[in-house]
């Protein structure tokens, strides 16, 4: 294995699956402006759209929450009514 070639600023992270609320915390280099406290000890938050808790994979369900493309397709759905 070649030296030199992995990161040493490893720290604790939590991110946050933004589709259920769920926040768990992990080591990571990520960078993060925003800041989240968990249990009284305040970390720096990385956002997620999907993790374990929330992919039909992992979870058995089969049903996967657009949440993208909302706003898109309503506007798309009632562009007809529009003058």
């Amino acid at each position: 294995m070649r030296k030199g070639i992995h990161p040493e600023n490893y720290r604790m992270v939590a991110f946050k699956d933004m589709s259920n609320g769920d926040v768990f915390l992990t080591r990571s280099t990520a960078n993060s402006k925003e800041t989240l406290d968990v249990e009284g000890v305040e970390y720096p938050l990385i956002k997620l759209e999907i993790s374990r808790t929330s992919h039909p994979y992992y979870t058995g369900k089969m049903k996967l929450v657009d949440t993208a493309g909302r706003i898109d397709k309503f506007k798309s759905k009632y562009a007809k009514f529009k003058k």
